[in-house]
């Protein structure tokens, strides 16, 4: 009788995640899919490598070295070290300009090639093939994305990276082979584990805002290591009690048996490096600005009506002030700076956010002067739309308005394979261009490689 009950025990959520994980196949992936992947695998290293030099990133390596680790995965930028260890160190780069892709959800934002960094290490670990590499990357896009649209946390007071461990954890599972059972207990480590708060992101912001997703994204990795040896987790880490569902989320439901691997197709890429939700009101102010060459001295105001998600993270609603800005994490997430400087400049990117920029009178007079106010009929459009509408204001009392809804980069306007090598190169400048067009190849030809044809040339970059 104990046996007979025990093969009618019903699966736990968890393991129906970990099937769904491990029996993934290339040959569910649709051509769309894998262009899409590639695209966001490609810009998410070059926000890597671009962010090699910056501060945090470079202690964080310096922490690395000096901790160690067996040389079993790939630094980028120089050097091996444990997985787990890797998928921090490589997903501190990936993050730390905030300038890789994200996907909008009612209630919830994500940045899924997050999960670029801890795969990466995971695959390299397995001895993957780079097939085997972007199946568990759209297994872990599916799983971030399907969280987000259904288990929003961020109103209860969590971050992203609460769905994220789940994501990082099960692509992680299936880039080392993992079985059902180690990867239902991968997961249930995961989860259980990271339930990280938003107080990460709202307030005064600091380093932890890039380095939180790949705090998570290293014990996701670690939770797949530790199932692979035979440590188990509390499977019912859904809907048990005091699971997920009972303490943060509320009930939801995913039937995992009848997910696909497309929903990559529906992630965003960044074309300013900002703030996701900034992105379309980037796009209409910069348009403003050609059509009118008002110059910034003789603007009184500049007024940003948005949608309301906007307006609370990045605009000065529940998540805080933006206007005291004296740090890149600030800036990058203050709707106020982002508008002033890139009027000031006519652009926005890597060198917009250096201190000496931050703190000049310039940009530092003019983002007081930015009034950001949520609109009703702008937040209905959300998040097919980024809707908003930014005015002008002159010093002789005259006014410029523009409306924009979407932005090159976001779903109605995809990026395209030459727009992605395009931004790449912008951000490996001042790398080896020998090897920084090596590893668009082997990008553009991962599913024909092994991951160990792409790691070296990652462990080579560096830049000057």
């Amino acid at each position: 009788m104990a046996n007979q009950a025990a093969s009618t025990k019903p699966r736990a959520e968890v393991e129906s995640l970990a099937a769904f994980a491990v029996a993934a196949r290339w040959e569910e992936l649709s051509a769309e899919a894998v262009e899409a992947l590639k695209i966001r695998v490609l810009d998410a290293l070059g926000c890597a490598i671009g962010a090699l030099n910056a501060p945090p990133v470079q202690a964080v390596r310096k922490l690395t070295t000096a901790l160690g680790g067996n040389p079993l995965s790939t630094l980028i930028g120089a050097g091996r070290t444990a997985p787990d260890r890797a998928a921090f160190h490589n997903g501190a780069a990936v993050r730390y300009l905030d300038f890789n892709d994200a996907y909008l959800a009612p209630h919830e934002t994500c940045h899924p090639s997050d999960n670029v960094a801890p795969l990466l290490a995971a695959a390299e670990y397995a001895g993957a093939s780079g097939q085997d590499f972007l199946v568990a990357l759209a297994v872990a896009y599916q799983v971030q994305c399907r969280l987000s649209d259904v288990a929003p946390v961020r109103a209860k007071g969590f971050d992203h990276t609460v769905q994220g461990v789940y994501a990082a954890a099960a692509g992680a599972a299936r880039a080392m082979g993992l079985s059902l059972e180690q990867a239902a207990n991968a997961v249930a480590i995961g989860g259980t584990a990271q339930n990280a708060l938003r107080v990460t992101r709202t307030g005064t912001l600091s380093n932890w805002k890039g380095l939180a997703f790949p705090h998570a994204a290293m014990n996701a990795v670690y939770a797949a290591l530790l199932a692979q040896s035979g440590i188990t987790g509390p499977l019912a880490v859904f809907e048990g009690n005091k699971g997920l569902k009972d303490a943060i989320t509320g009930p939801f439901e995913i039937d995992w048996s009848r997910e696909d691997l497309e929903r990559v197709k529906r992630t965003i890429v960044k074309r300013y490096n900002a703030e996701i939700h900034a992105q379309s009101a980037l796009e209409g102010l910069l348009a403003l600005r050609r059509q009118t060459g008002v110059p910034a001295h003789e603007i009184d105001a500049i007024s940003l009506d948005t949608f309301d998600v906007a307006f609370h993270i990045i605009g000065g609603g529940e998540e805080g002030a933006k206007k005291d800005i004296r740090t890149k994490e600030e800036a990058d997430h203050s709707l106020p700076y982002m508008l002033a400087v890139a009027y000031l400049d006519g652009d926005l990117g890597p060198a917009q956010y250096v201190p000496e920029r931050i703190l000049r009178p310039d940009v530092q007079g003019l983002l007081q002067r930015v009034e950001v106010r949520p609109d009703p009929g702008f937040s209905a459009r959300f998040p097919q739309e980024m809707a908003c509408r930014v005015t002008l204001r002159t010093k002789d009392g005259k006014t410029h308005s523009i409306e924009q809804g979407d932005y090159p980069g976001f779903t109605t306007r995809p990026l395209h394979w030459e727009e992605a090598v395009e931004k790449f190169q912008s951000l490996a400048h001042g790398a080896d261009p020998i090897r920084a067009r090596g590893i668009v190849t082997a990008v553009s030809r991962l599913e024909e490689i092994p991951v160990s044809d792409l790691t070296p040339l990652l462990a080579g970059i560096q830049r000057h």
